[in-house]
Order: structure tokens, then sequence, then C-alpha cells
């Protein structure tokens, strides 16, 4: 991937009124702004980002700094990816059963038309978003993944073979973040999510979870990642000592070190707070752990699991 040219990054600053006192390049911006004490926000993208598009990452950043009155404030923008991508991989068999068919994708922003040999990534909101096949007049939906900012997924598209069934001056200064989480799926038009989560055998994955928010007592595998969570967009921490034995976090992988690619846990006192929480068990960090509960769409502001009635460590 190409990396961003920081001098052409869109830099906003405006104040507590919202009013706007710089928009434009970071590159024609001024090196120190004279402003009144007070608290500014201090953002910065790389590109407009409002629809779903091809080939479209976008990074960013966003503060929020306090400036008192005769002093300087300097500003740091470190900016990741804000978007999400979604690129398809149609098989052979694909085009066998679907001569005509196409693929495309919506949000809740809009959909994107990968046509019937996908080879682009398509950049979305983060959020669900859910992969049709459009064959003739008859639109079907085949399934929806809910992606997260970074979020970078290949999915393959396959058929069976038997068919388809002012007074201070401020310094803002940018460092881009290119870091992201790739993954893949599989998915055979046809396939059914019935089965998920009914045992450990089926167990969803975390990412699968966050798709099925509302189902009661159901299985899903993960990797404990941290602990001491908090409402706050970046409330979870990932390292020991831990002070709160109420809940802990899993992730799709031991390395994951972001709340929001993140599923919350509630531990309840009884059983499963004494065998998870990381206060006393710190040593539990990067072990897997099989947990069947109840998936809600939010918990410490991300989807969680409540109510365990079952769990099972490897």
């Amino acid at each position: 991937m190409e990396i961003p040219d920081t001098d052409s990054f869109i830099l906003k600053v405006s104040n507590s009124a919202g009013e706007i006192l710089y928009e434009g390049s970071y590159g024609n911006s001024p090196e120190s702004m004279l402003v009144n004490p007070g608290t500014y926000t201090v953002s910065a993208v790389s590109r407009e980002f409002s629809k779903p598009e091809f080939e479209a990452p976008q990074f960013g950043d966003e503060q929020v700094v306090v400036v008192k009155a005769g002093a300087a404030t300097k500003v740091l923008l470190q900016c990741s990816q804000l978007n999400c991508g979604l690129r398809l991989r149609v098989s052979d068999d694909f085009h066998v059963s679907y001569p005509e068919g196409s693929l495309y994708v919506s949000s809740a922003e809009g959909k994107l038309d990968y046509g019937n040999s996908p080879d682009r990534t398509g950049f979305f909101k983060p959020g669900n978003l859910t992969v049709f096949l459009q064959d003739g007049n008859t639109s079907i939906q085949l399934l929806t993944r809910n992606l997260q900012a970074k979020d970078m997924l290949t999915l393959g598209i396959a058929c069976p073979e038997t068919g388809p069934s002012p007074g201070s001056t401020s310094e803002v200064s940018i460092t881009v973040d290119t870091l992201r989480t790739w993954s893949e799926d599989e998915w055979t038009i046809g396939s059914s999510d019935s089965d998920g989560g009914v045992s450990i055998e089926t167990a969803y994955s975390v990412a699968q979870a966050r798709d099925h928010a509302g189902e009661k007592g159901v299985w899903v595998c993960g990797y404990i990642v941290g602990g001491d969570l908090s409402s706050n967009k970046n409330g979870i921490r990932f390292e020991p000592p831990f002070e709160s034995r109420t809940c802990i976090a899993i992730a799709s992988r031991s390395s994951v070190s972001e709340k929001a690619s993140c599923l919350s846990v509630q531990l309840t006192k009884g059983t499963f707070r004494d065998m998870l929480n990381l206060v006393d068990h710190a040593d539990l960090l990067g072990r897997k752990v099989f947990l069947k509960g109840d998936i809600e769409a939010s918990y410490y502001g991300i989807p969680g699991l409540k109510n365990l009635s079952d769990c099972s460590l490897k």
C-alpha cells in the first residue's frame, strides 16, 4: 500500500463553539496559530470518505486540547486507518453456477457493486457489511460480517459442486500508522450459520459473535487479552497489574491490543469470576477459552458476552 502523503492531509482546527479556525491541507497550514485560551478540536484525515468506495483507505485522528493563557501547546495526530476494507475472491464454480451473476456489498452508507470478477478492495465505514448476489432480477442476501476500523477482510465466495442451493501558539504534527488487521474467511453459497454456537465444536469466533447479538446460550471462543474495561473508547488494560475482577476481554488473536477488536465478557460473582478474573490469574493472558453465554450488542461500549453458564480453558 502506498503510504499517504501527510502534506495532503485535510487539517481542521475548531474551537469549543464549533467555529472553524483553519480547514485545508496540512502542507499549507500555518506553522503556529495564535488563539485565545480555551478548548480546541484538531483533526486530520487523508481524504474525505462518506460512502463506500474502491481503493479508498482513509487515515486520520482527532485530538481535543486545552490551551492555557501564555502557554504554547503542541498537538500530535497519530493517524491510523479509520475505515475497513473488504475484498471478494470468487471461485470458478461461482461463474459456472451464475454465469450472469454479480456481487455487491451493502452498508449503512450505501452499496458497492463488485461485478462478477471482483479484483478490487472496497472500503466502508466500520459496521455491518452485507454481501448480496444479484442474479438477473433476483437479489439474494448471502451473509453479513461486522468489520471495525483497520479490519481488512478477504472473503472467498464459492458454490457447491451440486449447484447453488489566540495568547498562545500551537504546533501540529502528523504520523501515520499503517498497521491494519488482515483476515480471511470463506463462504459457500447455500451454507448457513444456523448451527453456529450450539456446541464447543461449532463455537462462534469473536468476529462471528458480533453478527449474532441477541442470541442466548451460545458458545464463543477467543483468546483472553485484557481486562479493567470501561465505556471509554480506549478503556481497557492489556497488561498486568489488573484491578477489576468483574470482566475480561477476548479477541480472535492473542496479539490483539485494541478495544474495538475485542468482545467484553461479564464475570458475575461466583465460579466464573473466581476462575477467570485477571487480578488473581494474570497468567491466563493469551489463553484460549470457550465460553457459553448470551451475546449482547453492547457491553462496555463493544459487543459482549453476559450470563455465562459454562466455560472451558485450552
